[in-house]
């Protein structure tokens, strides 16, 4: 699985995240209920991978895990999306590929007219799957690149091998016209290679570059002396804010919250007027956007607020998808900042960051609290308002 295929992601993303496909507002369109309208859903469709990546997410293993939805509930789920909104389909995985039906529902999505993106590693990517992917109406793929060259991407896929067969595959890409981004997630061993790997994603022709910040989660938990610093975050996102000046290339940060935060902060001292004509999707789009404008629906039908957040928010062999999005207590807590813990309950940038709600559960034992990695201090803390 790679990391960045939930929530960031291709579009126009892993996810990564959510606001990697697509410029999300931060007050998202409601519904005659006061419900935000779904924009973007991750969809792992299988978590069976023939990798094996030390921050996967999902655990992925080679045979998929038991009780992953048939062809027909997957087929009866795409047909209910449409009635939470108008939600752009991450297939995602695992490795997507290894789905045998993977084209059959990218179809029918697309005949639902939904935008269909995937989040394959790129390894499986044969000329012939390339050219079937855009024709059955996949608009771009992200592949994930954690490393300038092999020896640093392989260490982390786990596979040796990984960084050519997925640099093959971004090849197969090109030659089929297919749009593709470059994911990476940062880690403490890959920090000091950034510029080497966005000098890849550019000489490749990515159409963007998303960097993802790593969430302590599946076997990503394992990687506790990976996870950078509050400090350290702060200072990446910095350096990102100031690298995209550098470039045409779209950047995004993801699963990096704070990061919108970080350009009104910017933008402030320089400035300059933050809208879409300045900053592009990143002046429209809110950090965190798990329940709120994105979900995650795992291969065996649970939903979640985002992959990197195992809340069991309703199963939709049990309950219409549609009604898990509108009525999920999780999800309406996550859209009422009143009940988030903490400087996050009270910061000013709530509506544009929401912090990683993920990290929040992972690192401190509950959704609404705290983010623990920023390092920002609100100006109403410690008024209780």
């Amino acid at each position: 699985m790679a990391p960045g295929s939930q929530p960031g992601h291709p579009g126009g993303p892993p996810g990564g995240h959510p606001g990697s496909l697509t410029g999300t507002h931060p007050g998202p369109a409601k519904d005659k209920d006061g419900v935000p309208q779904l924009r973007l859903i991750a969809w792992e469709v299988t978590s069976a991978c023939n990798l094996a990546c030390k921050h996967c997410r999902a655990e992925a293993q080679l045979e998929p895990a038991q009780g992953e939805l048939s062809t027909q509930e997957a087929l009866a789920l795409i047909d209910t999306f449409p009635e939470a909104g108008s939600p752009i389909i991450i297939f995602t995985g695992g490795e997507p590929l290894m789905r045998k039906d993977i084209f059959e529902l990218v179809a029918h999505a697309k005949s639902k007219g939904l935008r269909c993106v995937m989040a394959p590693n790129g390894t499986l990517l044969t000329p012939e799957i390339a050219v079937r992917l855009k024709d059955v109406g996949i608009e771009r793929c992200s592949i994930s690149i954690d490393g300038p060259d092999a020896a640093s991407h392989d260490d982390l896929r786990g596979v040796p091998g990984a960084f050519e067969a997925s640099l093959r595959g971004i090849e197969h890409l090109k030659a089929a016209g297919m749009e593709f981004q470059i994911n990476t997630t940062v880690t403490r061993d890959n920090l000091s290679m950034f510029k080497d790997i966005f000098q890849l994603a550019e000489r490749l022709g990515a159409a963007a570059w998303h960097i993802f910040l790593l969430v302590p989660t599946g076997r990503a938990a394992q990687l506790g002396a990976q996870v950078i610093t509050a400090e350290e975050y702060e200072n990446v996102l910095n350096w990102f804010y100031d690298f995209r000046k550098t470039t045409q290339m779209q950047l995004k940060a993801t699963c990096a919250p704070h990061y919108h935060r970080i350009l009104r902060q910017r933008a402030k001292e320089e400035g300059v007027p933050v809208n879409f004509e300045t900053f592009g999707l990143d002046a429209v789009s809110r950090g965190c956007l798990g329940g709120v404008g994105f979900c995650f629906i795992s291969s065996t039908g649970q939903v979640q607020p985002c992959g990197y957040l195992e809340l069991d928010c309703g199963q939709v062999r049990k309950t219409p998808f549609p009604e898990i999005w509108r009525n999920s207590p999780q999800f309406r807590n996550l859209r009422n900042p009143k009940t988030y813990a903490g400087k996050c309950g009270v910061c000013e940038y709530e509506r544009v960051c929401g912090g990683c709600r993920a990290r929040a559960h992972t690192m401190r034992g509950s959704y609404l609290e705290e983010e623990p990695l920023c390092r920002y201090t609100p100006r109403r803390a410690g008024h209780g308002s």
